[in-house]
């Protein structure tokens, strides 16, 4: 790969592809390049190899495989990350936990099993699930 298209990547994979602001509730399966926070309430299943935050105000209720994941907020489930798990001081976690570095900030709530491994380098769904 060129140099240019290796500084185009890191590019679009660090600007905020997509927001689900408060007051927004969803619910299915979210897939997404670059980075994506949430601010209101998502229920479901969350893939990318990008960077996932959960704001403040954010709840999410899902099974969760990205690249990076940062939680100001409450989320709910099976959460893998490839690179790392941040848990900043407002954020409140309940369920499991991997990633191969593993942040909790002084203040944070953590109510989770965590296992501090590295995961498969394909955060996304399982292959039979495609069609």
């Amino acid at each position: 790969m060129k140099e240019k298209e290796k500084v185009r990547e890191i590019a679009e994979e660090s600007h905020l592809a997509g927001l689900i602001d408060q007051g927004t509730e969803l619910k299915g399966e979210l897939n997404f390049k670059g980075s994506f926070r949430i601010e209101g309430y998502f229920q479901g299943k969350i893939y990318s190899d990008s960077m996932l935050i959960i704001g403040e105000k954010g709840k999410v209720e899902a099974e969760v495989k990205v690249g990076e994941l940062i939680i100001n907020g409450e989320i709910h489930g099976q959460l893998q990350a490839r690179e790392r798990i941040e848990v900043h001081n407002k954020g409140r976690v309940f369920g499991t936990l991997t990633a191969p570095k593993l942040l909790i900030e002084e203040g944070s709530y953590l109510e989770a099993t965590c296992q501090t491994i590295s995961v498969p380098e394909e955060p996304g769904p399982p292959s039979s699930d495609l069609k």
